[in-house]
């Protein structure tokens, strides 16, 4: 009950955060176009070279993120250079022209000296470099992190030991069963879209990238143009946009247009499967399916309807396979990307359970939603806690700043508001109607990790 209660909080308070809609003021700052304000966000271009500006004071606490994301990840990769996107984001900490460790000044060093946090992620449609630290230091790190947009040293000295440092996480990856599995299915599903390659890269690539490549992946990638600048928490919106003007405006727009990933995977004509064999203990099922972008019009009911299947204990598939003590778990991932994506199911199997059971029950349980729909409970369940989920993950200037970027990302960053309303709006009739849209066979991709214990060793 006191779980039920909170959810219905949450929505309730997510409701009127929706309602708010417009009520930042805008600023006029010389030197910017003001461009639209929705929710507590409101956009501005820098005239001089194209950057993107979102600003959403909030004046509770005396903390403040900065955020820069590009717009670029491993679908701008080809074979060859898989992996130097995620590369290139631990090269950006090893120092630019103004600000190095043989300065003393390194952004790391800053940062830390004045109580902050900071980091960077890679994925598939973007890059993003962040700090969340007290207001007053605000100006301190924009201008560390602006010098390093186009003044990063890039040294061989830097590549090589930074190398076998992704190496490490790409071998941490390959351990991990799911994460194995899914990459090689992710593989088989795209063909030709360079969704076809994980953000970590292959092995080889990531051994034997040089850094000319990778400069020359800084060069094209690392513009004014091709980035987003977010500033949320307590701020002054004139004088963010100032700053962000007084660092950033001193570089011109890209010299090149920006390549655009213009690859469209052709049409899957049958199902595909994976059978992947390594060490391991229990064997995984995964079941994906080909779902569209995240900012298309099914990708709430979409979601909604990955929650319904395999998200908790009161999923369709938790209850057929782990309640019966066929499965260890049940999870479920559901693609929100620029470009069309995979609806993921998984299923760990028990110890003595069989691949064929596991498979057999999934698709029985998938084709029965498909078949008799789902209650109008269930619709009211997931979308609650896909809210509630929402509201989690908007907890603090950084929180915020981070959710905001995988908008951005999918194209388009008011879909950090739109989509709460389409949550609302998912009815049984929808998640029926992209059920049977999306969930088919001919446009799936089935994988088993089959674990290979190793033999006893023998006195």
């Amino acid at each position: 009950m006191k779980l039920k209660f909170l959810s219905t909080m949450l929505v309730a308070s997510l409701s009127t955060l929706s309602l708010s809609a417009n009520t930042a003021t805008p600023v006029k700052v010389d030197g910017f176009s003001y461009e639209k304000t929705v929710g507590d966000i409101s956009e501005y271009t820098l005239d001089s070279n194209g950057l993107t500006v979102l600003l959403m004071p909030d004046h509770s606490a005396p903390v403040v993120t900065f955020m820069v994301a590009y717009r670029v990840g491993s679908r701008n990769e080809v074979t060859g250079t898989t992996g130097a996107t995620h590369l290139l984001e631990h090269l950006m900490f090893k120092g630019s022209e103004n600000y190095n460790r043989t300065k003393g000044n390194n952004v790391d060093q800053l940062v830390e000296a004045v109580g902050g946090n900071m980091n960077a992620n890679t994925w598939l449609d973007r890059t993003c470099y962040f700090a969340e630290l007290g207001s007053e230091h605000l100006e301190t790190y924009i201008a560390v992190e602006a010098d390093r947009m186009r003044n990063l040293l890039l040294l061989e000295t830097d590549r090589a030991p930074e190398m076998t440092v992704v190496r490490n996480e790409f071998e941490i990856g390959e351990n991990d069963p799911t994460q194995v599995l899914d990459k090689e299915m992710t593989a088989v599903a795209f063909l030709a879209h360079p969704y076809h390659h994980s953000t970590i890269g292959w092995r080889s690539d990531i051994e034997g990238v040089s850094i000319e490549k990778l400069k020359e992946f800084y060069d094209t990638f690392y513009w004014p143009d091709n980035s987003t600048v977010t500033i949320v928490g307590d701020f002054d919106p004139a004088t963010g946009l100032e700053l962000v003007k007084k660092y950033y405006g001193v570089y011109p727009r890209a010299p090149k247009p920006i390549p655009q990933v213009y690859t469209v995977e052709p049409a899957q004509t049958g199902q595909r499967r994976v059978i992947v064999k390594k060490a391991g203990q229990l064997g995984v099922v995964g079941v994906a399916y080909k779902i569209p972008e995240g900012s298309h019009p099914d990708q709430a009911a979409l979601q909604v309807l990955g929650s319904i299947l395999a998200d908790g204990k009161n999923s369709r598939l938790y209850r057929a396979l782990t309640d019966k003590t066929l499965t260890t778990d049940v999870s479920q991932y559901t693609g929100f990307f620029h470009d069309p994506t995979l609806l993921n199911l998984w299923a760990n199997l028990a110890p003595g359970i069989t691949h064929e059971q596991a498979e057999k029950i999934m698709a029985e349980e998938v084709e029965r939603l498909k078949k008799e729909g789902v209650t109008a409970e269930e619709v009211s369940s997931a979308v609650s806690k896909k809210l509630a989920d929402i509201a989690y993950g908007r907890d603090g200037t950084y929180a915020i700043a981070q959710n905001l970027v995988e908008d951005i990302a999918a194209g388009d960053w008011t879909l950090f508001y739109s989509i709460e309303d389409a949550y609302r709006k998912v009815t049984a009739e929808d998640v029926l109607r992209v059920a049977n849209r999306y969930l088919n066979e001919d446009q799936s991709v089935v994988g088993w990790f089959i674990p290979l214990i190793p033999a006893e060793p023998t006195n």
